[in-house]
């Protein structure tokens, strides 16, 4: 069987392609959003199936905001001694839960299809310009999977650090956790005017 790490690691997008994908990525979270809004038809089973998801997305995102001083040294401490993008592995935990919670099949393609168009280029991108930034990475990038922790994958006690609100603030990581309250509050507002129309 092939190796889920292997997949990830296969899949090279042109740098042309990855520069305009990076370019138009607000632009293309807002027709997300819209997608989101328009397609789900969420039950209260639903919404409790996605909170779970949600809820190790946003945990994974803050641990992650709370070690990362973005351009200034090479993170290796947290999640990051599992992982090498761990903001993206918790945004898309956040964003599946999202996608079980609005229980919408078109909703799940169109969120994969944009995971695997939009958000893989971007992460090879930004992991080519940390290449050029720090010369270690190379070796880091050997020892820690990008996408997909492995098990006992972890380094060593020097690169540890502790978790710093000052870095999950300076991070502006309190935006993930309010569009969240946002998306869920919309799915309740929509579950309660589905409930309503059909009792009326």
């Amino acid at each position: 069987m092939r190796s889920p790490h292997n997949w990830v690691r296969k899949m090279r997008f042109p740098k042309p392609y990855a520069d305009v994908v990076q370019r138009f990525r607000v632009p293309g979270g807002f027709l997300l959003l819209a997608a989101f809004v328009w397609l789900a038809q969420p039950t209260s089973k639903t919404i409790l199936a996605g909170l779970p998801l949600c809820g190790a997305g946003l945990f994974i995102r803050a641990w992650a905001a709370g070690h990362l001083r973005k351009n200034e040294q090479l993170t290796r401490s947290g999640p990051y001694a599992y992982v090498r993008n761990p903001l993206y592995v918790g945004s898309l935990l956040l964003a599946g839960g999202m996608v079980v919670a609005a229980n919408s099949t078109w909703m799940a393609l169109v969120f994969l299809a944009t995971f695997v168009l939009v958000y893989l280029p971007v992460i090879q991108l930004e992991e080519q310009h940390l290449r050029s930034l720090f010369p270690e990475y190379a070796e880091y990038a050997r020892q820690v999977p990008s996408l997909i922790p492995r098990l006992g994958t972890r380094n060593s006690p020097s690169h540890r650090a502790s978790f710093c609100w000052r870095l999950y603030r300076r991070n502006k990581e309190w935006r993930a956790l309010l569009g969240f309250l946002f998306g869920l509050a919309w799915l309740l507002w929509k579950l309660t005017f589905t409930l309503s129309s059909q009792a009326a």
